[in-house]
Order: structure tokens, then sequence, then C-alpha cells
């Protein structure tokens, strides 16, 4: 996730610095052998620098001489690396190899003895990313074609659905080759949110194929009419989703970006597919469709308008009134900023929980100084080590002693704690990786060398997180807000109206708001790249259903009465949302059931309940407002030309 957080981040810098002045980085992966003495541990710590990729191995013979008996040292720095005959290694896993190097020490230690680490979540996160992600089409499509099959009346029908959007899927990965890499999360979401959201375009154009089918002999004819008719709903769906998606891109943290492009280039390639080549497609093997005909599975639903808006006035007030607490709600989540926990059930969850029942929870913190002054460095150690956090620190003053001048020492003695500029500390702390305990601590490092220094820098997974949170705290609101801006944009200009969008916004932005909320009253932590892609996903995704039930209802206005006309519009349209919507649920739940990435699950779950919230309020919320504020929408509506009852 570092490489994702903007040049000028703290962790960026501190990285970049470490890597100039010492050649290396902070450990990212920890070894536990079990049951080895002194020499045998030894002996594997060679093994281990000798697999390609491993570098900077520190063990218990790196912070103190243990060829005198370890019995006379302090037990606490002992115990960091040597406990119960258990050896305990840290180490640097080269950046971009973590699954060949991570498969290679999984060679070394066997089954019995256990690693962790961020080079070890990553190697993991990025093998079950294309497994999973097939694993997860694998279930969805059948259950996309069931749902379509119910939606349609041709056998074949929904492979023409699927033929048109799965081409420009194919498309929008092809193309990633051009920008050279993506992230593992972009590869396990973008391709099935972009079936899901952009599936729609093609729903519509061959329902209105179908419509006209029957009016009209020519097929030509009738497909030019179909996209004559269909494009607006079409190109105002996608031009909502668009801006939606383009407002991820402008995130500081470049994982916004990174899924956010991909996703509009998704959105690009399933329009021009669904009006280039979809009505190509279906031209050329209408008869197809002819042949494959069977009677409708569902139904026409004439009175399902008339029993929705029997609970409008219930449901309305019920909004309302949980607006504001979901709103406040959804931002005083405790929220994640890394990757999660890995599963307790997995091999790299097993290996978490072996080494911290050995030895403990230990998070290190790298601490880079101004080096010159011996004396600060020792006052900085003591102010360190008086935090109740930090178990033991390697520095060159706890190490070798602010007695001896590192002038009389051989250089191999000193490169690990002095580089040409900097003095360097390792802290080894008791924290979490990240949370409040984590996050304060960090401060507290932060105030303590500000006591001391005005140029020194912090590294550790820990202040990653710090500063993960420090930026994506900032990109929530202006994300959230140029979302909502660009598709009110795109609303007005589609319904040429400026009540509409606001009515719309509204009804959607209250099933993002208490979707969001459900985790903190549920006590359940969110992971935030989630709650962030979400908050934009869900309202760039469902603002389709309310645009295809506004449109039909405004067309309707111009023929009857409100109540008339939102009950019919209700009828029509009710089928056609509820088939857009549990097809995006389906992908929303199936990620969350599928996926060992904790960031892909959560956002599998939060999309999967957001799509079933964001129906549920465009059926029963937004014709309330619609019909609350008819006269509203009639005065700020360009050419409204709504029915007029004679007296």
């Amino acid at each position: 996730m570092v490489d994702y957080l903007p040049d000028n981040a703290q962790s960026t810098e501190a990285i970049e610095v470490m890597e100039e002045e010492y050649g290396g980085a902070i450990p990212n992966t920890n070894v536990m052998i079990y049951d080895v003495s002194l020499q045998e541990a030894l002996v594997f710590k060679k093994q281990l620098e000798a697999i390609d990729g491993v570098t900077d191995v520190l063990w218990l013979d790196d912070v103190m001489d243990i060829k005198t008996p370890i019995e006379m040292e302090d037990p606490d720095v002992v115990e960091g690396y040597y406990k119960n005959n258990n050896a305990l290694f840290s180490f640097v896993v080269r950046d971009g190899e973590e699954v060949r190097i991570t498969d290679e020490i999984y060679e070394l230690i066997g089954e019995e003895n256990a690693m962790a680490g961020e080079a070890m979540d990553t190697a993991t996160q990025q093998k079950m990313a294309f497994t999973e992600t097939m694993y997860a089409a694998a279930l969805l499509v059948p259950i996309i074609i069931i749902i379509l099959i119910l939606s349609t009346t041709s056998w074949v029908e929904p492979f023409f659905f699927l033929t048109a959007i799965g081409i420009s899927v194919l498309f929008n990965l092809g193309t990633n080759i051009f920008i050279g890499e993506i992230s593992f999360v972009t590869q396990s979401v973008a391709p099935i949110l972009q079936l899901a959201v952009s599936l729609d375009y093609a729903i519509f154009l061959l329902h209105s194929f179908s419509d006209y089918r029957e009016k009209v002999g020519d097929p030509k004819e009738a497909m030019q009419l179909a996209i004559k008719r269909s494009f607006p709903a079409i190109i105002a769906s996608a031009s909502t989703t668009f801006f939606g998606f383009i407002a991820l891109s402008f995130m500081n943290f470049e994982i916004g970006s990174d899924l956010g492009f991909n996703l509009v280039k998704g959105i690009i390639f399933s329009f021009i597919s669904v009006m280039v080549f979809l009505p190509a497609f279906t031209i050329m093997f209408y008869k197809w469709i002819d042949k494959t005909k069977h009677r409708p599975f569902v139904p026409r639903l004439n009175k399902v308008g008339k029993g929705l808006l029997k609970l409008r006035f219930p449901v309305f007030v019920l909004v309302i009134l949980l607006i504001v607490p979901a709103f406040l709600a959804q931002s005083q989540t405790d929220f994640i900023y890394g990757i999660g926990e890995q599963p307790k059930e997995t091999r790299a969850g097993m290996d978490i929980a072996k080494i911290e029942g050995e030895f403990g929870k230990n998070t290190q913190v790298v601490l880079l100084v101004p080096k010159g002054d011996i004396g600060k460095e020792e006052q900085l150690t003591q102010d360190l080590l008086g935090n109740d956090e930090v178990k033991s620190i390697m520095s060159y003053v706890t190490t070798v002693g602010a007695a001896v001048p590192p002038e009389y020492l051989d250089e191999e003695v000193t490169e690990q704690f002095y580089s040409e500029n900097y003095s360097r500390f390792i802290l080894n702390t008791t924290t979490e990786d990240e949370g409040e305990e984590a996050f304060s601590f960090v401060e507290k490092v932060d105030e303590s060398a500000s006591a001391y220094y005005d140029d020194f820098y912090m590294l550790g997974e820990s202040v990653t997180l710090y500063d993960i949170k420090s930026v994506v705290t900032e990109d929530n609101t202006f994300v959230n807000v140029m979302t909502i801006v660009t598709i009110a944009l795109a609303l007005i200009v589609a319904f040429k109206s400026l009540s509409f969008p606001i009515v719309l916004l509204l009804t959607i932005q209250a099933s993002v708001w208490i979707n969001l909320a459900i985790p903190y009253f549920t006590e359940s932590p969110l992971v935030f790249v989630g709650y962030l892609i979400v908050s934009t996903v869900q309202l760039a995704a469902t603002i389709d259903y309310a645009i295809l039930l506004t449109e039909d209802y405004t067309l309707k206005r111009k023929e009857m009465p409100v109540f008339q006309a939102i009950k019919q519009a209700l009828n029509d349209k009710f089928f056609a949302i509820l088939i857009s919507a549990s097809i995006l649920s389906s992908v929303g739940f199936i990620l969350w059931l599928t996926s060992t990435n904790p960031i892909v699950s959560s956002i599998g779950l939060l999309l999967g309940r957001g799509a079933l919230l964001a129906f549920l309020l465009v059926i029963i919320f937004l014709p309330a407002l619609l019909v609350l504020f008819d006269k509203v929408i009639e005065k700020t509506t360009w050419k409204a030309n709504f029915y007029k009852e004679e007296r």
C-alpha cells in the first residue's frame, strides 16, 4: 500500500532516505524456527541470507555477542529474538518479487515453522487475486444468466448481453498492458464491477429492440429506433457512472486513481461495445433470438405500483429520521487503514498466531536522526525507552555504548547504525500495526525526536498506516463532494432540471449513508479503502435505478396526473430495476464470500448491501419525493409540460 502514497508523504520520503543512506529497507518479514540451538539458528540465518531477494537478516547475534552466555544479557533484548529455544528472524524481502521469495522461504522452513509480515501479506493477496477473481466469476456468471433468463423471453438473449459486456471487459483488461502495472485490488474488483455496472446498458438496448420488433417488421429499422429510444437512458447512466469513477481518479492515495482509471476505461469500452458492437451482433443473429423464444417466466406486475405507493408516507418519515444519524455515524466508524487481518483459517493467519503466541506482538519503528551528537542520541534513547510500548531499541548507544567513539571501531560494526548523514534507531514495540494505540505511539516518537532534532524521519508499518490515514481522510471529503457535484451536473443536463438531481441524489445518498453507518452500530471495523471506494461506487452505480424510474415517470407525467404517472412508472420499471439491483447485489455478496483479501471482501459486502438499500429507497422513498415535490419539480424543470387536470 505504501507504493500508493503520494511522493511528498513522510513515509515515502523516509523510505528513499533509508535506501540511499543504508542501501536497504526496514524489515518486512519475520520467520520463526521452533526448537533450535544458537548454533543451529546461525546456520539457518545463513540459509535465509542465501535466498536471492532476502537481505538485511537481523537476529540476536546482531545486537549482542552470543559467544558470551546469554543468561548474562538483558532478558528483554534476548527474548525479542530467542525464546524457549525458538528463534525469530527479521529481514527484508525485495519489493516486487514477494511471491517467488516467500515461496522459497516456505520451502526452507517447512510446514511446522512460521512466517509473517508485510511481504507475506502482499504475496498471499497477489496469489489469490487471479484465482479468486476466476472463482467469483465462475459463481457469478451462472447467477447472472439465471437472472437474465427470468427477465427476458429468449434463451439466448442473456448471452448477447454477456458477450457485449464480456468483450468490453477483455478490452479493458488487455489495455492495462499500456499502463505497465495495476494493483491486485483493482485486478480483483474492476472486471466484476465493470460487468455488473454496465450490463444495464445492454439490457436497455435489447429490451427496446424487443419492443420495436413487435411494431416494426424490419429488424434493422427496429434496431435504429431502439438505439434512438434507449440512447438517452444509456448515456445518462454511463455519464453518471463515468463521473463517479473519475472522482476516484483524483485521490491522493493513488490506489483510488488506479481503480478509478480502470473503471472509467471499462465504462467507455462498455458504452462503445453496447452502442456499436451489440447492434451489429444482434442484427446478424436476431434469428437465434426468434428461434429460442419462451413464455415470460415472471407475470406482468400491474399492481406493484399501487402497493408500493401505500408505503410512501411511513418510509418517507423513517428515512428522514435515519438520514442525520446515518450521516453522523458513517464517519465515526472504526476504520482499518491497511489490508486488515489475514483470515485465521489460512496458512498466513495461523503463522501470525504462532509467532505472536511465542514472541508476542512485535511492530518495528525505525527512526533516522542526524548523526554527530552521541549525547543527544543517548538522551533520546532514554526518552523512547520510557514508553511502555517499547520492548527494546537497537541503536549504537544501546548495542555498543555511548562511551565508545564510533571512529575507533571498524566500519562493519558501525554501518548498521551510522550512514553518511544519519543515525538509525530500530524500536521493537508491543503495539498493533494500526489503531488508536499504534497511532498514538507514532505521535509520541515524533514528539520525542522533535525535542532534539529539527530534521528526522520515521519508517515502519504503523508509520505508513498513520500516513495513509492522514491522506485518505483528506481524500474522503474531496472525493465525495466531487462525485456528488459531477453526477449532479450530469443529471441537470440529462433532465434539464434543477430539482430532479436533488431528489435523485438525496435518494441514493441516503442509501449510501445508511449502508456505511451499519458498521458503526454493529461495532464492526471497516477497511477504509473499501469505505472510500463504495461511498463513490454505490452512488455512481445505483443512481441508474433512480434515472430509469424517473425518466419513465417524466414521460408519463406529461400524459397523466402525478399519482397515476408514478404508479404506472413503478409497474413498468419495477422489474427492470429489480434485475439491475439483484445483479449488482449478487456481485457484491459473491466478492464478499469468495475473497480472502479483506479490502475486496469489505468492498463486496458494502456493495451487495448498498445495492439492496438503493433498490428499496428507489422504489419506495423516491416515489414519495416525486409526489411530495411535484409542483416544485414542474417549476424548476425546463419545458416540463406536466399534465394538467381539467377543472
